[in-house]
């Protein structure tokens, strides 16, 4: 008669062990809802993010993170929670995309100052906008638009403002975009004078788009305009109401503009 024992001896599910010495520790989460449980060993080589490595090496399923290039096993249910899907194809590894989230976000939250530099000479008290040109960028809306384009994929992703369109902004007559003067001072490259100066924007898809950027005076002040975006305005076919948002990604300090058809419902870069 077998002992009572008997009936409930547990198997380490990796190496089946089954010893009446071993301490079994939990590992994954299995789909019947109940974890898996490891001996001592084979516990060890999961919490230390090693077991794919060291059990699967010669299993298919295994992929480059699209950031850092790490191995990343997806043929199994142990590596699921280590990495993410990426919509334009590809993976990206955990670490990657709770770093690049992470920086993003303090950096919008912290509203910290850019580094003082020939080029941008900026103020600190100018990165201070008015409430209206505030980003509304939640945590999860961040995260998502760092894995949805391949743009920011890797990158740090800093929202900078965002303006709804008035309806001379989406006039393609005039093919311009006022800048809020705050904005404008603190993130666009200082002007000398009221003569118009080239410069490049990224769309969030990647095409680099030429503008021009100048100011008016303005009573005893300036507005600042974005000039020549009708080939923009035409192709994102942006409409008063839409709402226009800057980024700024790291490394290379390039400004992103991106657009929320709201008239549509969707998005477009």
């Amino acid at each position: 008669m077998a002992s009572p024992s008997s009936s409930t001896t547990t198997f380490c599910f990796q190496c089946e062990d089954s010893s009446n010495s071993v301490t079994f520790r939990n590992g994954w989460r299995l789909r019947s809802g109940k974890f898996a449980q490891l001996c001592h060993r084979c516990a060890s080589v999961y919490e230390y993010g090693r077991f794919c490595v060291t059990f699967h090496s010669s299993d298919d399923g295994w992929r480059d993170c699209e950031s850092c290039g790490k191995l990343i096993h997806c043929g199994c249910i142990v590596s699921f929670n280590s990495y993410l899907l990426l919509d334009f194809g590809g993976i990206m590894c955990m670490e990657c995309s709770k770093k690049n989230f992470i920086l993003a976000r303090n950096r919008c939250l912290s509203h910290e100052t850019p580094v003082l530099t020939e080029e941008s000479q900026l103020d600190a008290t100018q990165t201070v906008i008015e409430p209206q040109y505030r980003p509304r960028v939640t945590e999860s809306k961040l995260q998502k638009i760092s894995i949805k384009y391949p743009l920011f994929c890797g990158r740090v992703v800093t929202p900078l403002f965002q303006k709804s369109l008035s309806a001379s902004d989406a006039d393609l007559a005039l093919s311009r975009l006022v800048i809020p003067k705050k904005c404008a001072e603190a993130y666009f490259p200082p002007l000398s004078g009221p003569h118009k100066i080239p410069i490049n924007i990224l769309d969030t898809d990647g095409k680099e788009w030429n503008f021009h950027f100048r100011f008016w005076p303005n009573s005893r002040s300036k507005m600042y305009v974005l000039e020549g975006l009708r080939d923009y305005m035409v192709s994102k076919k942006w409409q008063a109401g839409d709402v226009v948002t800057f980024y700024r990604i790291e490394p290379g300090q390039k400004l992103v503009m991106g657009l929320k058809n709201t008239s549509a419902g969707s998005s477009a870069s």
